[in-house]
């Protein structure tokens, strides 16, 4: 059975077919993804489940990362922040530096294949050492509103492939190439998104010390302020005037001052109130995200900016309702009024907050169309259909 067949029972009826079908219009051709590492979210998320399901069907795929050393990393992080329109400082000497570290990534990696997609920033500049097939830049983050100077220096490099793909319209600079969009999605496979037992469940809740003796509100994200999790404990706190809550913080936190600053705010709440519980993780948590997911009553990402985050879509893999943000691809996974709420404000989600618990009922509705909403949408085998349909349609 190829590793395909595992999803029959997760996808839309005839999803796997389709695949099975497109995959015989490129069997033969070798697909080369590039990163800047195997971690984290994002491309490597995506890629994790996508390589191994592309070479069970025959189609070599294969998955190389660019390495450097800590400047050029440091310059990469810069560039990226700049792209996404965050003041950055970036040197010249620093960004020559980038260049020449992908030089050497060149004459370390197998480049030869049919098609190459460079995913992001760290390795983008390999396109200038391109030898033959096709080369599309993989962009997983919003660059509309990149800073003037490093998109003009940046897109001397992405003008020399010959497409680049977006996550959204309107996620995409100026560029003198073909481009197309690809939604990402989410492997309900995975250990962040798999069925977990009822033991397994209470076993990592215990384990982050989270009790479920009432309702659960979650957010999942970075402590950051594109995510707002300030906003969020100011809504828990008016929603806590009417009825008993608890709110559970989950992200990552880094040295970055301002980064800093908010978690020192969560958990100056938390001292303040056990029911509000704040929970550092590693990026590689993803046995305790698809707890926390599932565990909650409600699920929160009130991001005031973002790129395609997929936490409302996993919440809604796991039958939740989910009250968000506009921003980025927040508002193309939540249907308002049929798997949950959008809004601006602090006051907003609180009043959100409060109908779903007021009118209980409508929580595992707005869970169960969620969940349909995400398979129609938003897992991989959809991913899969529309990438082997652009990798036809290059291939010719």
């Amino acid at each position: 059975m190829s590793r395909i067949d595992d999803y029959r029972q997760v996808a839309p009826p005839g999803a796997v077919d389709i695949i099975l079908r497109l995959a015989e219009r490129v069997r033969g051709r070798r697909f080369l993804n590039v990163t800047g590492g195997r971690l984290g979210g994002g491309a490597a998320e995506i890629l994790r489940a996508a390589v191994p399901i592309l070479s069970d069907l025959g189609v070599d795929t294969s998955w190389e990362i660019t390495g450097g050393d800590p400047a050029y990393y440091a310059t990469t992080r810069a560039l990226q922040a700049a792209l996404e329109g965050a003041e950055r400082v970036l040197g010249d000497e620093g960004l020559a530096h980038w260049v020449e570290m992908n030089r050497v990534n060149a004459k370390k990696l197998a480049l030869d294949a049919d098609l190459v997609l460079v995913h992001d920033v760290q390795p983008a500049s390999l396109v200038t050492h391109r030898t033959e097939g096709r080369w599309l830049w993989r962009c997983h983050f919003d660059c509309s509103a990149a800073r003037p100077a490093a998109w003009s220096f940046f897109r001397q490099f992405a003008d020399q492939y010959d497409a680049a793909v977006f996550s959204l319209p309107g996620f995409e600079g100026r560029l003198g190439i073909p481009m197309y969009v690809i939604q990402p999605s989410i492997d309900p496979l995975s250990e962040k998104n798999r069925e977990l037992s009822a033991r397994e469940l209470t076993d990592i809740l215990t384990s982050l010390r989270v009790v479920r003796g009432k309702p659960l509100l979650v957010q999942i994200g970075p402590f950051t302020a594109s995510e707002d999790p300030v906003g969020v404990v100011n809504a828990y706190r008016m929603v806590k005037k009417h009825h008993d809550v608890r709110l559970v913080l989950a992200g990552t936190a880094s040295d970055e001052p301002d980064r800093v600053e908010i978690l020192s705010e969560l958990r100056e709440a938390a001292r303040e109130d056990p029911d509000v519980v704040v929970l550092e993780l590693p990026a590689e948590a993803h046995r305790q995200i698809n707890a926390l997911q599932r565990a909650a009553t409600i699920v929160l990402q009130k991001s005031v900016r973002a790129g395609f985050e997929l936490g409302p879509a996993e919440a809604m893999w796991k039958g939740k309702p989910v009250i968000g943000g506009y921003a980025g691809g927040l508002a193309q996974q939540i249907i308002p009024n049929v798997t949950g709420y959008t809004g601006y404000t602090v006051e907003g989600a609180a009043f959100r907050i409060r109908h779903l618990l007021n009118n209980p009922e409508l929580i595992p509705r707005m869970g169960a169309a969620g969940r349909e909403h995400v398979r129609r949408s938003f897992l991989i085998t959809r991913h899969l259909t529309d990438f082997l349909a652009l990798m036809t349609h290059l291939a010719r």
